[in-house]
């Protein structure tokens, strides 16, 4: 097994991993007792592939059944022991070489201009609105939520999320707002039953699209609600609010100068925009090769140092920031026990091995924010510096407003989603 047994002693410092190789024989690789992981390999082509490139081999192993897990291990124990153990892969001399290489041709992994970003949309988020039902709450948001409990159910928690981004972006009567990355519909949905105010999602999926424009005529709110299947780059008018969820992962560093120049141009003048995104604690890097390759291709969670400078470019005020450190594990950890509970539904509309690559992202993806460096953050920004409150107690207040109107105005919305899985 040589030269991946060479590398696996210098990466299993926490925990314990053992592996059975091709020919049966097992190789133990320690650093502490737990967690204790039994892998299987059954190809002897993955020595090497492992050792070159584990994190994209890895997963693709997995999903061909060319690795496999035994004595009570599952591919959740070992992306658990993987997380815990990242940090000294990275300074594996080949590794860390690898990596100085991937990060030079970022600019090329993160390429999305107009038309090869609504290809890189398309391969994940137009799998089908069938699929999506299964494992996504009855909103069918499909991003992080906000536990304010820890027994939250995740159709409370994305409710909770919704209200926590309005809050953020103070709903007045007549507004104009704007939703960048609009999803399933939910939000720009909420906020019109909330207050009186017309809203524009742009989307680049074209299932997205659909349903959430058919979401909006059954509620009967169409006159105020519409998407669009647009890019962003091609809106015009100007907007008193904007707001973006889960899409700004899919801008590409190279293209945030042209992100907030676009921001700043569409925001009028005392106008807010609330930036809801992964991010990382961790120093600038790149994405995980598997990732790229299979879930979300030219997608990127950046470090705020790699934001903060481009919104000081385009002479837009941080106006207030926020963490959510956990809750995307808990939403991640929700969708995965939904998944399981529907895998034999998915595996007759996929296969298998789509099975299997689904629920790799989904765990890799959890341990993320669990072990690794992965967070969630709300950046408010605004042209002017007193657009929003100079003391933030308006944020809760308005939560607290809102939860008190929801039970009635959001009658017309809960009728009109799909039903959520029964876990």
């Amino acid at each position: 097994m040589f030269p991946l047994s060479h590398m696996l002693k210098a990466f299993v410092r926490t925990g314990t991993l053992k592996v059975i190789d091709a020919d049966g024989k097992e190789h133990v690789f320690a650093g502490t007792s737990e967690p204790k992981v039994t892998m299987r390999l059954t190809d002897r082509s993955l020595y090497h592939k492992l050792f070159l490139n584990p994190e994209l081999h890895a997963g693709e192993a997995y999903m061909d059944g060319r690795m496999s897990f035994e004595n009570g291990s599952t591919i959740r124990d070992f992306l658990t022991l993987f997380s815990l153990n990242r940090s000294s892969l990275a300074t594996y001399p080949l590794q860390s070489v690898l990596k100085r290489i991937s990060r030079g041709v970022k600019r090329f992994q993160q390429a999305n201009p107009v038309g090869q970003a609504e290809k890189n949309v398309a391969h994940h988020y137009d799998l089908g609105n069938d699929f999506y039902k299964l494992f996504l709450d009855k909103g069918m948001q499909y991003s992080c939520a906000y536990f304010i409990h820890d027994d939250d159910t995740l159709e409370e928690a994305q409710q909770n999320k919704l209200r926590l981004l309005a809050s953020k972006l103070q709903l007045k009567p007549g507004l104009k707002i704007l939703d960048i990355g609009s999803g399933w519909g939910d939000l720009a949905l909420y906020l019109a039953a909330m207050e009186d105010v017309d809203v524009t999602g742009v989307t680049l999926s074209k299932e997205q699209h659909a349903l959430s424009n058919e979401k909006a005529r059954r509620a009967g709110l169409a006159d105020r609600v519409r998407f669009e299947l647009l890019d962003y780059r091609k809106v015009e008018n100007r907007f008193d609010r904007i707001v973006s969820v889960g899409m700004f992962e899919h801008v590409g560093v190279h293209h945030y100068g042209e992100f907030f120049a676009k921001i700043n141009a569409l925001l009028k003048d005392d106008g807010l925009m609330v930036l809801h995104s992964i991010g990382k604690m961790s120093p600038p890097g790149t994405a995980s090769p598997w990732l790229r390759k299979y879930i979300f291709p030219g997608a990127y969670s950046p470090a705020l140092s790699e934001v903060f400078p481009v919104v000081e470019q385009n002479s837009l005020w941080v106006t207030d920031l926020e963490f959510l450190r956990l809750h995307y594990a808990k939403t991640l950890n929700h969708w995965h026990r939904r998944f399981e509970a529907n895998r034999d539904k998915i595996a007759a509309m996929y296969d298998e091995r789509f099975c299997r690559m689904f629920e790799f992202y989904l765990i890799s993806a959890e341990t993320m924010f669990t072990s690794g460096s992965q967070l969630v953050f709300h950046m408010q920004l605004a042209r002017k510096r007193d657009a929003a409150p100079i003391v933030r107690d308006y944020v809760t207040d308005l939560q607290r407003h809102y939860r008190l109107q929801e039970a009635e105005r959001l009658k017309i919305l809960r009728q009109e989603v799909p039903e959520p899985s029964t876990v």
